[in-house]
């Protein structure tokens, strides 16, 4: 079996300065070992080659001393750590421009994108196409390394500033791109324009060709060496990132890593994903690192979600100015490495299945993370499952109870196909927003499925607009509260007889002055949900953006309606209950002996923008239905803290946990 598939990376990442070319290879390695490392990832070439390179056009780390590559490589072998090479093509000395001009990025007045003498390269020129390969050769053909990663693979449009230079206008680009669609490179980089919609097949297209180019030759040489990089395409180890970026826009994700972590997990069998925890706050400023409680969440969110550690800094640790994360990180780290017998192959206990929308064209992520926030707040136990893959999962023994679809409008014949293989196994179809609506045989499959017409493909924008909780025994949510507010889009469907319709759309009306705010009337015509049911099976239809809504502005409401018609629909105990409130995120899987493991992470100390030590969170409870026998529950974690409870009866059991700090991972043994 080839080294990573045992899934326990406890990697760094030293990203290396030209002025680290004569690091001390001797004390980086003591620092590795006081973080319990098992594998280094360390720059090799690209930008920058760290070793006596014999190719013409590739630059060597000014006045670097030694074979920095082949002494790092020798001694981190000799304690027991694997090594991946770190690659960059996307940028190139200004020197290798000044003399291949023609094999760099253009923007579409025809100028180079030039960096503090670094300059884009494309992934459509010769550098990248032609000269990679011969880096790449030179390094696996001379080094033993373990395996080999590519940073910001694929095409880019921003510089380390972050300042946008649109797509490339290459010759390279213009000629293939007209070669693959007949058509001249896009002027707009909107997906509303159906040329840019063509670029981004195109885009899908020459990278996976690059690296079925790149996987032939690595494997041709060495099968046991490991790809990387962040595409999912003929690579081994799928590589994300935790990360923060002082311009990104609110909110803040709390769960990076587990998504992360999932998307892959859950829907690729034959790859390892490495999240990445960024210690820098953000690209221009490397030095400072987060907060040491957002580190701990993402690499606790990481392990739980099934998967191994994964840390960088920039240079090296003994002049690196920000030493206040390290602890946190070589706490877990030792106790992944003290525990790693119960790590690396989660199967899989949810009740739920998301959809991902897949690349490479996508149009609302947030309906995606809506209602991914959603389930983790309510703990329903869900997979994520990327769309590319979907197809391959119709033949997949029956698990879900329902699968959730966000906002998706279109899905080919073969996506179709494994939908309806779903649904007639028994699954749930529960889509939001207006999949389905693009196209005839998405229409079609929506009309069959879901008793759904939609009137019009043009989406009416709401303002003053609300949808009617008159069922208070399926909206139990809604005692006291009659109307949900509407805004942003509302597919205007047609429900047919055989549906049972809900949430009556409230009729806008003036809202101001506030002499004017009424006149509302509810309609009779347009629903805010649909369940269809077809003997057993059954398809819940909401034609508006409840999960965008969530992921915007936080309202309860939304989220309430959704778990409220999701827990209707399914009408059976789930695999897990809680008492734990929405900042506990809990996980849940089987181990591959028969055991379980149980994981509870507290994020009470997130308020929105800061993370902060959580405050402890006293009696919780966890239920779990449809087991077989359990004997014992075995704490591995916060041994000073009070020991879990464990309860079995001939229906369920429970792990009570008197008081949670930070973290507990609990395993339960069957007998």
């Amino acid at each position: 079996m080839s080294w990573w598939k045992s899934n326990n990376l406890r990697l760094i990442q030293n990203n290396l300065r030209e002025t680290d070319a004569n690091l001390n290879v001797d004390r980086l390695i003591e620092d590795l070992q006081r973080l319990s490392t098992n594998v280094l990832m360390m720059n090799a070439g690209g930008i920058v080659a760290f070793y006596p390179t014999k190719l013409e056009y590739q630059y060597r780390a000014a006045n670097q001393q030694k074979d920095l590559l082949k002494e790092a490589i020798e001694k981190a072998h000799a304690h027991g750590m694997k090594i991946i090479a770190r690659f960059d093509f996307s940028k190139a000395h200004e020197s290798i421009f000044d003399k291949r001009p023609e094999w760099f990025y253009r923007t579409r007045e025809g100028k180079e994108v030039n960096y503090h003498g670094i300059v884009h390269t494309c992934i459509n020129g010769y550098y990248q196409r032609e000269y990679s390969l011969q880096m790449i050769d030179e390094v696996i053909s001379n080094y033993d390394v373990d395996g080999i990663f590519f940073n910001m693979f694929g095409y880019q449009t921003r510089d380390y500033s972050g300042t946008h230079y649109g797509i490339c206008f290459c010759d390279s680009c213009k000629a293939n791109f007209h070669e693959f669609s007949g058509l001249h490179l896009p002027l707009t980089e909107s997906l509303d324009d159906p040329v840019y919609r063509q670029y981004k097949l195109f885009q899908d297209a020459t990278t996976k060709e690059m690296l079925d180019r790149i996987h032939a030759l690595v494997k041709s040489k060495n099968k046991d060496i490991a790809i990387s990089t962040y595409n999912e395409h003929k690579v081994d180890i799928v590589r994300k990132e935790s990360n923060t970026d002082n311009k990104r826009p609110h909110p803040v994700w709390l769960y990076s890593a587990s998504e992360n972590v999932q998307s892959l997990e859950d829907s690729w069998e034959d790859k390892l994903v490495s999240n990445c925890c960024i210690n820098a706050i953000d690209l221009v400023h490397r030095f400072t690192g987060v907060s040491k409680h957002e580190v701990n969440i993402r690499l606790k969110e990481g392990l739980a979600s099934g998967s191994g550690l994964d840390f960088c800094i920039i240079g090296v640790f003994e002049d690196y100015p920000d030493r206040e994360n390290l602890p946190t990180v070589a706490a877990i780290y030792e106790y992944h490495k003290n525990n790693e017998q119960y790590y690396g192959n989660f199967i899989s206990m949810s009740d739920v299945a998301l959809i991902k929308p897949g690349k490479p064209v996508q149009k609302n992520m947030k309906e995606y993370l809506g209602l991914y926030k959603m389930l983790k707040e309510e703990h329903v136990l869900f997979d994520v499952l990327d769309q590319n893959v979907l197809a391959t999962k119709a033949g997949s023994p029956k698990r879900y109870k329902a699968i959730m679809i966000p906002d998706i409008t279109s899905f080919s014949e073969d996506e179709l196909q494994a939908l309806e293989a779903l649904y007639l196994q028994g699954v749930c179809l529960f889509s939001t927003g207006g999949s389905f609506t693009e196209g005839i045989e998405n229409a079609s499959f929506l009309q069959h499925r879901f008793d759904v017409k939609l009137e019009s493909v043009h989406v009416h924008t709401q303002e003053a607009a609300y949808l009617l909780t008159d069922n208070k025994e399926l909206f139990a949510s809604f005692p006291d509260r009659d109307w949900i507010f509407l805004t942003d889009s509302f597919y205007r469907v047609e429900f047919g007889p055989n549906t049972d319709k809900q949430l009556p759309y409230v009729i806008p009306s003036t809202f101001g002055p506030p002499e004017r705010a009424s006149g509302h009337r509810i309609s009779e015509q347009h629903w805010g949900a649909g369940i269809h049911m077809n003997g057993n099976d059954k398809a819940v239809y909401i034609p508006w953006q409840a999960g965008d809504l969530y992921y915007k502005h936080g309202y309860a409401d939304h989220k309430n309606a959704v778990m409220d018609l999701l827990h209707h629909t399914l009408d059976q105990p789930l695999t897990l209950a809680t008492n734990a409130p929405t900042n506990v995120e809990v996980f849940f899987h089987k181990l591959p002996d028969g055991n379980y493991i149980l994981h509870v992470l507290n994020l009470s100390g997130f308020n929105g923008v800061s993370y902060t030590t959580p405050l402890p969170v006293y009696d919780l409870k966890v239920t779990l239905h449809g087991l077989e026998a359990c004997s014992e529950a075995i704490h591995l974690s916060e041994p000073s803290q009070p020991q879990a409870v464990f309860v079995q009866t001939e229906q369920e059991m429970s792990i009570e946990i008197p008081e949670l700090n930070d973290f507990a991972a609990i395993v339960i043994r069957t007998r």
